[in-house]
């Protein structure tokens, strides 16, 4: 399995030829096929869905390489947990919700990685220089320097579509604080893009 994962490129963007034979159209036939052990079927699936859910990753990392690792995470994740798939939502929001998991259990790990460090060293002061805050030329840009929380909102719900109650499932919130957090996503941007010149 991690064979078949790590041999496509790590930029996601070539999409390697699958001889006739083994595309199959539906992807309920695929889905199928992959829970009983069929490797093809499941790389087929992989195929079709590793884009947004490498996107998704990098959009609530903002960061290549955790991206990266996170998409391959939730693959295999998935191709773990595939017989435990019945149907109940659409397979690419299950495979989304996998992704969104895989990427806030690595953000807990990273967090409780720092806080152990910072309780046996000193950290020395961040300077922030020009440099370092740079020239924000578009929403993308902008969206990576939305605080975490607001970010993965506004992915969910503004990028991918979402309804608010299903951001708030995956991301383990109330819908509620779901519609806070986009409402300060939004707020936020206006103020990032407006200091850059941008108009409203």
């Amino acid at each position: 399995m991690a064979a078949l994962l790590t041999a496509v490129r790590s930029d996601y963007s070539q999409v390697m030829a699958i001889s006739s034979t083994d595309v199959i159209a539906d992807e309920s036939t695929l889905i199928q096929q992959a829970q009983r052990s069929n490797a093809q079927a499941f790389e087929a699936l992989y195929r079709l869905h590793i884009d947004k859910v490498y996107g998704i990753c990098l959009r609530m990392t903002g960061n290549v390489s955790e991206a990266e690792d996170c998409a391959q995470e939730a693959f295999i994740q998935a191709w773990n947990k595939l017989e435990k798939f019945r149907g109940d939502s659409a397979f690419s929001t299950w495979l989304h919700r996998i992704a969104v998991n895989s990427v806030l259990g690595r953000m807990r790990k990273s967090k409780r990685e720092q806080d152990r460090i910072m309780a046996v060293t000193e950290s020395a002061p961040v300077t922030v220089t020009t440099a370092d805050t740079g020239d924000m030329r578009d929403l993308s840009e902008a969206v990576d320097r939305l605080p975490q929380g607001a970010r993965h909102v506004f992915v969910l719900h503004a990028v991918y579509g979402y309804s608010h109650d299903e951001t708030g499932d995956m991301l383990g919130i109330a819908a509620g604080t779901s519609k806070a957090q986009l409402h300060r996503a939004k707020r936020l941007l206006a103020q990032q893009l407006k200091q850059q010149g941008f108009e409203a």
